[in-house]
C-alpha cells in the first residue's frame, strides 16, 4: 500500500499540469457551446453536430500522437537523450502527416453533411464552421506532438500554461467574431471557428519558440531536423499510433454515431446531447490526464528497468480516476439541470439535458476506469487486445443497444443508456487484462511490453 500511494504521489505531480492542459483544450469547446448558446437553439445544435465529427476525427488522429510519449518517455528513462530528440523529429512528421490528412477527409465529408438526416437549418448553419475547425485539426495535431515531447522530458507546465492562454485568446476572439463587437462583423458560428482556428496556430509556435530556447530542453532537442528519416522509427510510432487510434476512433466515432442518432430525434435532443456531452467531455479530462500521465510513468519504469512499480502505478491512478469520477458523478447527480440551464435559456433543452447529466453521473466511473486502463497498456505497447476490446464495447454492444433504446424507442435517455452499457464493457475488460498482465509471475516469466 505504501509504494501504492508514493507511485500516486509522482504520477499526480505530473498528471496535474496535463489534466490541466486537457481541460483547456475541453474548455475551448465548452466556451463556444456558451457562447453560441447565447446566439439561439439552432446554432447551438448546429456546433453539436459540427463538434461531435472534428472529435471524432481530432481524438483519432490524438491516437497516432500518442506513441511521442511514450517512446520518449521510454528513452528518457534509459537516459538517452539524444534517443528523445530522434523519437521527438519523426515524431513531428507522423505528426504533421496526420493533421493534414484528416483536415482533408473533413473537409470532404463538409460536402456530404446534407445526406446526414439532420434537420436542414442546422445544416445550413453547421457548413461554414465546419470547414474552419477542419483546418484548425493540422496544428491541434502538431501541437499535441510537440507537448507530448514537453511533458515525456519533464516539462509538462509549459504546455499547459500556453493552452490556459490559448482559451482566453479564443474567448476574446469569439467575443470579437460571434457578436460583432469592436466594429468586426457578427459572423455568429463561423465567428467561433475563426477563432478556434487563430487561437490553435497561435499556441503551436509559442510551444515550439518556447521549448527551443529552454535550456533544460536543449539535450533532448533535434540537432537537425532534415536529415533523412528512418523508416524503422516511423514504423515503431505506427505500431503504437494504429491501435491506439483505432482504441478512439471506436469510442469517438460511437458517440458521434450517438450524437447522429441524437439529431435524428430532433433539435431539441440534439442540443440537450450536447449540453450533456460538453460536461461530461470537461470532467473526462482528469482520467484523460491520468491516462496520458501513467502511459509516460509506465514507460519510463520500464525504460529504466523498475518494472517492478508498473503495478503500482496502475493501481493508484485507478483509484484518483474512480475518486474523481465519483465526485463528479455526484455533482451531476444533484445539479445536472442547474448547470444546464448555463448554456441556453430553451426551458425543453435545460429540462432533457438536466436527465441526461444524470445517466452521465453514472457512466463517469466506467469512462475513467477504461480511459486509464487503455493508458497503462499503451506504455506497455500492449496494443493489439485492447483494440480488439473497445470495438467489441463499442460497435458490437453500445451502437446496437443505442439505436434499439435510442431510436427505435424515440428515446434519448435509450441512447444514453446504451452509452453507459458500452462503457462498462470497456471498463471492465481492459482493467482486467491490466491486473492479469501485471501479476507478479508474469512479471517474471515475461516481458511487460509484449
Amino acid at each position: 500500500m505504501s509504494r501504492i500511494v508514493s507511485e500516486s504521489r509522482a504520477t499526480l505531480w505530473l498528471a496535474v499540469p496535463i489534466i490541466l492542459g486537457q481541460v483547456c483544450q475541453v474548455l475551448m469547446g465548452v466556451i463556444d457551446s456558451v457562447m453560441i448558446g447565447q446566439v439561439g437553439t439552432v446554432p447551438l445544435a448546429a456546433s453539436a453536430f459540427a463538434n461531435s465529427a472534428f472529435f471524432f476525427f481530432y481524438v483519432s488522429g490524438l491516437g497516432l500522437c500518442m506513441p511521442v510519449s511514450v517512446l520518449v518517455s521510454r528513452a528518457h528513462g534509459e537516459g538517452r537523450p539524444s534517443e528523445c530528440a530522434e523519437w521527438f523529429r519523426h515524431g513531428v512528421v507522423v505528426t504533421f502527416v496526420t493533421g493534414v490528412t484528416i483536415a482533408l477527409a473533413m473537409e470532404c465529408l463538409g460536402t456530404q453533411l446534407a445526406r446526414m438526416g439532420q434537420p436542414p437549418e442546422v445544416v445550413a448553419e453547421s457548413q461554414p464552421f465546419f470547414s474552419l475547425i477542419a483546418w484548425s485539426l493540422i496544428p491541434a495535431m502538431v501541437f499535441q506532438g510537440v507537448r507530448q515531447f514537453s511533458e515525456s522530458v519533464g516539462r509538462p507546465w509549459l504546455p499547459m500554461g500556453l493552452m490556459l492562454a490559448g482559451v482566453g485568446l479564443n474567448a476574446a476572439l469569439n467575443w470579437v467574431l460571434i457578436y460583432g463587437n469592436w466594429g468586426a462583423p457578427a459572423m455568429g458560428l463561423a465567428g467561433a471557428g475563426v477563432a478556434t482556428l487563430v487561437a490553435r496556430c497561435v499556441e503551436l509556435v509559442a510551444l515550439y519558440v518556447v521549448l527551443r530556447v529552454d535550456m533544460a530542453v536543449r539535450p533532448n532537442w533535434p540537432v537537425r531536423w532534415w536529415r533523412r528519416l528512418e523508416w524503422s522509427r516511423l514504423k515503431a510510432l505506427l505500431h503504437i499510433g494504429v491501435p491506439a487510434a483505432g482504441q478512439l476512433f471506436f469510442e469517438v466515432g460511437a458517440f458521434s454515431v450517438a450524437a447522429w442518432m441524437m439529431g435524428l430525434l430532433g433539435t431539441v435532443p440534439l442540443a440537450a446531447h450536447q449540453i450533456a456531452l460538453s460536461c461530461a467531455g470537461s470532467t473526462f479530462a482528469v482520467p484523460m490526464g491520468l491516462s496520458l500521465a501513467v502511459g509516460m510513468r509506465v514507460s519510463q519504469a520500464i525504460g529504466a528497468g523498475r518494472r517492478d512499480t508498473v503495478r503500482s502505478i496502475g493501481y493508484g491512478a485507478l483509484g484518483m480516476a474512480w475518486l474523481a469520477m465519483g465526485t463528479f458523478a455526484l455533482i451531476f447527480l444533484v445539479a445536472g439541470t442547474s448547470i444546464a440551464g448555463l448554456f441556453v435559456d430553451d426551458g425543453a433543452v435545460v429540462a432533457l439535458a438536466g436527465r441526461l447529466l444524470a445517466v452521465a453521473g453514472v457512466f463517469q466511473l466506467f469512462d475513467g476506469t477504461q480511459v486509464v486502463g487503455a493508458g497503462l497498456l499503451r506504455g506497455m505497447s500492449d496494443m493489439r487486445v485492447p483494440t480488439v476490446i473497445t470495438f467489441v464495447a463499442y460497435w458490437v454492444v453500445m451502437i446496437p443497444l443505442a439505436y434499439i433504446w435510442g431510436v427505435g424507442g424515440h428515446d434519448p435517455l435509450g441512447v444514453w443508456g446504451a452509452l453507459v452499457f458500452g462503457l462498462g464493457v470497456s471498463a471492465v475488460l481492459l482493467a482486467w487484462r491490466f491486473h492479469r498482465k501485471t501479476r507478479p509471475a508474469s512479471a517474471v516469466s515475461g516481458p511487460l511490453t509484449s
